[in-house]
């Protein structure tokens, strides 16, 4: 189940007036509108707002901007509803301060980086301190909404509830205050709404970095119905996206169980208890000499009373950890982590070379022990070492034996700056090899259960 596309769902039918009934008695929005261009005339003979088409950090921002002179609307609304910017709902627009964040101070000072997924932890939010005749502009109060203009969240809102400190916010972020006849929960829910996206992608500038100044976010088009028709939205889009959000933490729950159930089924597998014994199969101790013909099998007591038909060997008796092939003069593609990961490599005159289908292993960084095949031919990357597995065995039954004990690789690496994957620790590991026979009804019991967890995944 895709919840993020399901949450989506529920906002595009919220702001499209699908989502609750309308009732024939609400005040039109139209009337809301009006209302509120009334009273931004009045504040604006007052002296209390200006009347500007730029915004500042230092001036509120208001712009009066009819929408739908070309009678074109993005969708169609309810006849009740109508159509408008944020700047003309909104009674202020405004940047946040430019000041360094302190141990101490006045005021809390609000970051782009204290917003994290829709909540603020305030009491890790830093202090400053502000002159008090201009911080009033600046004061954080319940219902008013912080956009990040810039970075990697811009675009990214907060609505501001159950506030208990005096607090005000960094120059990076814009809050909007709307009016009173405007819910801020049901702005908020247009904010997180795929059309709201649509817009800010198109109008997002910026060559390092994309941005949205209060110029382009007071252009916004929005959707706006009647007061309390706001109410029964809010009201049934929360209880929607509470049950979403208690999804979310069960699929996270049975994701977690799934990734445990895996393990276990490995655990199971190399103690001879997923798949049952056959006497018939040739003991792994004659596979074992084929390999080597001085091998001479050790006490399988220690390891938690393994079949009989099984042995115990230290890994290095089966791989080895081996370099490439050294070839110069020839242009292939250099096959590192980040090649095969993403599919595109650079190209490199010389190397070690390793042909297509060769299995590597990381041996620095923090994912040591991670385990790759290679799609193409090609030099192989500095970090990474062949995993040459005795044609003997079968493979993949190594390989599931390495990803069990993935984690024990990584942390039994030496090094400093770089973690690297200890070698002799890798060889000296010890690994239960049953007949090749169970081998291959080991491998086969473990894809046939990873495909139905899988199948779990990928339908959550």
């Amino acid at each position: 189940m895709d919840t993020k596309k399901l949450r989506q769902k529920i906002l595009d039918l919220a702001i499209r007036g699908k989502l609750v009934p309308q009732d024939p008695n609400d005040e039109p929005a139209s009337v809301l509108l009006e209302r509120i261009r009334a009273e931004k005339e009045r504040l604006i003979k007052e002296g209390k707002i200006k009347r500007s088409k730029k915004t500042t950090s230092d001036t509120p921002h208001y712009e009066n901007r009819q929408v739908g002179e070309a009678n074109e609307v993005p969708f169609e609304v309810p006849e009740s509803w109508e159509w408008t910017t944020i700047g003309e709902i909104a009674s202020s627009i405004l940047y946040g301060v430019s000041e360094s964040a302190k141990e101490t101070g006045q005021y809390k000072l609000l970051r782009i980086t204290d917003i994290q997924n829709n909540k603020v932890n305030w009491e890790t939010v830093p202090f400053t301190d502000y002159d008090n005749n201009k911080a009033q502009a600046y004061l954080l109060n319940d219902g008013d909404i912080l956009f990040a203009r810039t970075g990697a969240t811009v675009g990214k809102s907060y609505l501001v509830e159950g506030l208990k400190d005096s607090a005000i916010y960094a120059s990076y972020l814009i809050r909007v205050q709307t009016s009173s006849v405007i819910l801020p929960a049901y702005i908020k829910f247009f904010f997180e709404s795929g059309f709201y996206w649509e817009q800010i992608s198109l109008n997002s500038v910026g060559i390092g970095q994309p941005n949205v100044n209060g110029t382009t976010l007071a252009a916004l088009t929005i959707p706006i119905p009647p007061y309390r028709e706001q109410m029964r939205i809010v009201e049934e889009a929360k209880k929607w996206l509470s049950v979403i959000d208690g999804l979310d933490i069960e699929i996270d729950d049975l994701l977690t169980f799934i990734t445990q159930a895996k393990s276990k089924i490995l655990d199971l597998a190399i103690h001879g208890k997923l798949v049952p014994q056959d006497p018939n199969d040739e003991p792994a101790i004659e596979l074992l000499k084929r390999i080597n013909p001085q091998f001479t099998p050790c006490d399988n007591a220690h390891y938690e009373n393994v079949p009989d038909s099984w042995c115990i060997v230290p890994l290095g008796n089966i791989c080895g950890l081996n370099e490439g092939k050294p070839i110069s003069d020839k242009e292939y593609p250099y096959i590192d982590v980040k090649g095969l990961r993403t599919g595109n490599y650079v190209s490199k005159q010389s190397g070690k070379y390793v042909p297509a289908g060769t299995t590597l292993i990381l041996v620095d960084g923090e994912n040591s022990g991670e385990v790759f095949h290679t799609p193409v031919e090609g030099y192989q990357g500095s970090t990474m070492k062949v995993l040459d597995i005795d044609n003997n065995m079968n493979v993949q039954y190594v390989l599931f034996f390495v990803k069990l004990y993935q984690k024990a690789l990584r942390e039994n690496k030496v090094g400093s700056a770089i973690p690297h994957l200890n070698k002799k620790m890798f060889r000296e590991l010890v690994i239960p090899v049953p007949p090749i026979e169970e081998q291959e009804r080991i491998v086969e019991a473990i894809e046939q259960n990873y495909r139905i967890l899988d199948d779990i995944s990928a339908n959550l």
